[in-house]
């Protein structure tokens, strides 16, 4: 199972948002690059990052600090917020994202975002699904629908899209555990087409990325990991570790050798 840190970039530097509200901001480093740079040294082998300014102004803001991210690092990274139109997907993509992840589109233009799949590959058009209370929520997450998070993933699942990541917005940053139901369900939807489903929002410890594994959803594939490694609740190698053992089926601590991966 694949453990993502989360780089959420607002102007120009790596913060964190309690649960997605702007007014509600950490930040946590001035060079985005350098932390970036600093979980590839750790062991990261994908990062997840987040164009905060780009959700909230309905365009990417930060290409140029892709780019920059692009050549420093050797391990690849994927980039959303604010994604929607063509020409923004083709811009993260050129900046050297390894995928992009469209959000708000999803659900004012579904059959766009399976046209985009089928263009550029299913490996690198991935679907970001942010619910509260099992509803999406689109613009940054200041808007929520009346959409049905599974019904949305589900169809487009049928029409190509192969990797979703959910987001539990009522849980991102709180440090206190995912919404173990929600993903189950989430990884249910997308399963019947083929689809496979990144977890994300409220993980706080190993044990966490141990109970989504042991959901038993076999296209769980990886989960995002954010403010528990800015808070320093346990180190990104006790979360590798959690990742490295619900692959072979072993307890966590067993991959942290012995000791509580805590």
């Amino acid at each position: 199972m694949k453990i993502f840190p989360a780089i959420d970039l607002r102007r120009g530097r790596c913060v964190r948002l309690r649960q997605g509200r702007a007014e509600d901001e950490t930040v946590y480093s001035d060079d985005p690059v350098r932390m970036a740079l600093s979980w590839q040294d750790q062991g990261a082998e994908y990062l997840h990052v987040v164009d905060l300014d780009g959700a909230f102004a309905g365009r990417p803001v930060h290409t140029d600090l892709f780019r920059r991210m692009a050549d420093a690092l050797r391990i690849p990274f994927e980039v959303g917020g604010g994604l929607r139109t063509d020409d923004d997907l083709r811009a993260v993509l050129d900046a050297g994202a390894a995928r992009a992840i469209l959000g708000s589109r999803a659900v004012s233009d579904p059959e766009g975002v399976a046209r985009l799949a089928a263009a550029f590959g299913p490996d690198r058009v991935v679907v970001g699904v942010d619910a509260r209370d099992g509803f999406v929520q689109v613009a940054g997450w200041t808007e929520t629908t009346r959409v049905r998070a599974t019904e949305l993933a589900a169809g487009l699942a049928a029409r190509g899209v192969r990797t979703f990541i959910y987001t539990d917005t009522a849980t991102d940053g709180m440090l206190r555990g995912p919404n173990l139901a929600a993903m189950a369900a989430m990884a249910d939807a997308v399963a019947p087409a083929g689809g496979s489903l990144v977890a994300s929002g409220g993980v706080h410890a190993p044990e966490d990325v141990a109970a989504l594994a042991a959901l038993g959803r076999l296209n769980l594939e990886g989960v995002i990991v954010g403010k528990a490694l800015y808070e320093k609740a346990a180190p990104l190698g006790a979360f590798l570790a959690a990742g490295t053992a619900a692959a072979v089926g072993r307890p966590a601590a067993d991959a942290a050798g012995g000791r509580a991966a805590r």
